[in-house]
């Protein structure tokens, strides 16, 4: 591993409170320190290998669509200025630019998909109802094809080693309340409206994304990530052609290069070779120079201090 790898993350002086699939989430207190680390998941299992800057894309990109999106929703960013906000340990010092540090908040049960052209799990259950989640679509619809509008698709969070289900939005209703549920699809249909047409002005598609949501003294507030490779799926608008699967700026190539093997989709995962670690770092960063027009900052920049108008 080199000093842009980070596999686990250590901070001995705070309390660990969960290490997922990718983040590893820390107590403090009235807030929480959130680490993306370079662990890369597919079907739902954690590879061995890590994608190097991996943590730091999702990290920056989350950030610039934090900001890009307050006027439609609030959500927990609070800064990425670790000193400012925690103090000068040495265990933070690997962390920079990687972690923020969030309001806390009650987290809702459910992913809030939204989906604007038809691939992946969409794409299957069409082909079997002509239906996603319960949402009748028009027969004859390819693979990739976009839809006649964007359909907001609720889905389950499962526990890690699990699948996600996709449920109908009744369901989803059971789970968080017809009213909230309600507000989440609305919050989550303009979130996506608003981020497409802007990729859209830089030569990226974005088919589907998931948000989620929290609860913040009854306040629902966007939390997670946000708008990243690992949370959508990102196609370059030039040479799309529906028909077919998309080359795509998101960890679909490491889906891609698994499905070639004979792994059972179960633990333990098989490491990636380098040409694809590689590869997929690659795509990382060329998708947020596309969509912030900045290359990823270094490792080594300071954060700005002004970030706490969220709060």
């Amino acid at each position: 591993m080199n000093e842009s790898t980070l596999f686990n993350s250590t901070v001995p002086e705070l309390l660990l409170l969960a290490r997922g699939k990718v983040r590893d989430i820390y107590d403090l207190d009235d807030a929480l320190l959130i680490v993306a680390t370079d662990r890369i998941s597919c079907f739902d299992v954690v590879l061995p290998t890590p994608i190097p800057d991996k943590g730091r894309v999702l990290t920056h990109l989350s950030r610039f669509w934090f900001k890009q999106t307050e006027s439609i929703v609030r959500n927990h960013f609070l800064t990425m200025d670790l000193e400012l906000a925690v103090g000068h340990w040495e265990s933070l010092q690997p962390l920079k630019g990687r972690a923020m540090v969030v309001q806390k908040a009650h987290p809702l049960p459910v992913e809030a998909v939204v989906r604007g052209y038809l691939s992946g799990s969409a794409w299957k259950e069409y082909r079997q109802t002509s239906a996603v989640c319960g949402i009748p679509l028009p027969r004859g619809l390819r693979e990739s094809d976009k839809l006649p509008g964007p359909i907001f698709t609720p889905a389950t969070k499962a526990p890690q080693g699990q699948h996600d289900e996709n449920i109908s939005f009744e369901r989803m209703a059971g789970i968080v309340g017809h009213d909230r549920a309600e507000a989440i699809r609305r919050i989550s249909l303009r979130l996506y409206e608003e981020a497409a047409a802007y990729a859209a002005q830089r030569g990226l598609i974005i088919a589907d994304t998931k948000f989620e949501f929290g609860l913040c003294k009854d306040e629902l507030i966007l939390i997670d990530e946000v708008l990243t490779p690992d949370s959508s799926r990102f196609w370059p608008a030039a040479g799309y052609a529906p028909g077919r699967p998309q080359p795509s700026f998101d960890k679909q190539y490491v889906r891609d290069y698994l499905e070639g093997l004979r792994w059972d989709k179960r633990p333990p995962a098989p490491p990636l070779p380098p040409k694809v670690v590689s590869k997929t770092s690659e795509k990382y960063g060329e998708a947020f120079q596309r969509l912030t027009g900045s290359p990823l900052p270094s490792a080594s920049a300071r954060e700005s201090a002004g970030d706490f108008s969220t709060a």
